[in-house]
């Protein structure tokens, strides 16, 4: 049987960065065009505007403030409609977790710098909880 073996290639010479010299830079538009991190880009906005709505909720008195809930909803649609988008190049499972970290992580932090809510080390212990389980879905998707 033959084995297709990992075959590594020399770079040419012409194409070799000097000992010392720093890289060449990429591009953010180069970056952009990388489909995976292109989804991640667009989940951590949809996390950051699913913050936004979640401490938005509190501004809207019950929707009875015209103004805060307007700002409220157009970030509920900005956050569901980029999830939608990152959730083309990641698994379902993965974005979603993913998303509801952020927002849940974003939202507690908020509520103690904002509201006064509890700052006890068992809730700053769930926040780390969050975030471990955010870096770990971040691992190990594809």
């Amino acid at each position: 049987m033959a084995r297709n073996r990992l075959r590594l290639q020399r770079t040419p010479p012409d194409r070799r960065i000097p000992p010392g010299a720093a890289p060449p830079a990429v591009s953010p538009a180069a970056l952009w065009q990388n489909r995976a991190m292109r989804a991640w880009s667009l989940l951590l906005l949809a996390g950051l505007l699913e913050i936004g709505w979640a401490v938005g909720l509190k501004f809207t008195d019950g929707f009875t403030n015209l103004r805060a809930s307007i700002v409220t909803v157009a970030a509920m649609i900005g956050s569901m409609y980029l999830l939608a988008l990152a959730a083309r190049d990641l698994p379902i499972g993965t974005a979603y977790a993913v998303w509801t970290g952020i927002g849940a992580m974003g939202t507690a932090i908020l509520g103690m710098v904002l509201f006064g809510e509890p700052r006890d080390l068992v809730r700053f212990g769930a926040i780390a909880l969050i975030v471990c389980g955010v870096l770990g879905l971040r691992i190990t998707s594809s």
